[in-house]
């Protein structure tokens, strides 16, 4: 199922959200203008390999630098091609202008780049002998997942599930869309440990540990409402479509 609209109108501008998106956008076209090994060498010095971490002598025999850890960082903002830019955009921009609401714009990009990093943090603990490294904002945006579900459990979300390659189209509440998409992470992640020496593909438990995390803590992000503001949640019975 694919996200499509949110039914919770944005009070204000996110700034934020739009200034990750362009980040991304802007970091995946210079991926494009470089050469394949080019690309490689980009992934391996700024994508999350755990056994650089965790195996320090095998890092620095392949001449990885030492003690430098702004891949958990520098992680997030890559991308290995473009439904996974894509995916992962449409899906912050549906569901980050509403968290960085009740956050702000500074709280906001704290709290997603630190979800990003529990989420990196994660995949490591679960993937300690992993040579193949992870790219990608799926963690930090599984971190607003958590959040958002928090925040706007009675949301309505319009979502796509193609059947036989014609899309359908149909209402979801929040918690029970947010509360698939957790439980098919746990489920996938739990048949990846559970199965052959996995060390690439899909980092489930960088979603799971992103969601997770994103659920712990945006309380602690959350800014405090004037008792004279109104709820964003009585609003979201009034489904109004917007183009997002």
């Amino acid at each position: 199922m694919f996200p499509i609209k949110d039914s919770v109108p944005s009070r204000s501008v996110p700034v934020v959200t739009r200034a990750l998106i362009l980040i991304n956008v802007l970091v995946f076209f210079f991926e494009l203008m470089l050469p394949q090994q080019s690309i490689e060498n980009l992934f391996y010095l700024f994508g999350l390999v755990p056994a650089r971490f965790t195996h320090p002598d095998w890092a620095a025999y392949v001449g990885f630098p030492i003690d430098n850890y702004w891949p958990l960082l520098t992680h997030q903002f890559l991308h290995g091609g473009w439904f996974h830019i894509i995916a992962n955009m449409w899906t912050l921009w549906i569901f980050g202008d509403n968290v960085e609401d009740r956050m702000g714009p500074g709280r906001f990009a704290i709290f997603y780049l630190v979800c990003g990093v529990v989420a990196g943090l994660t995949h490591l603990l679960t993937n300690p002998d992993s040579t193949v490294p992870s790219v990608g904002a799926s963690g930090a945006i599984a971190g607003v997942l958590g959040a958002y579900l928090l925040f706007f459990p009675t949301a309505r979300l319009v979502v796509m599930l193609p059947i036989l390659f014609f899309p359908f189209f149909f209402e979801l509440p929040a918690v029970l869309y947010l509360g698939f998409w957790f439980f098919s992470q746990l489920f996938s992640g739990t048949a990846a440990l559970a199965g052959p020496q996995q060390v690439g593909g899909i980092t489930w438990w960088a979603h799971i540990g992103g969601f997770i995390g994103g659920m712990l803590l945006c309380g602690l992000f959350a800014r405090r409402r004037r008792p004279s503001q109104p709820d964003e949640d009585a609003l979201e019975w009034a489904w109004e479509p917007r183009a997002r």
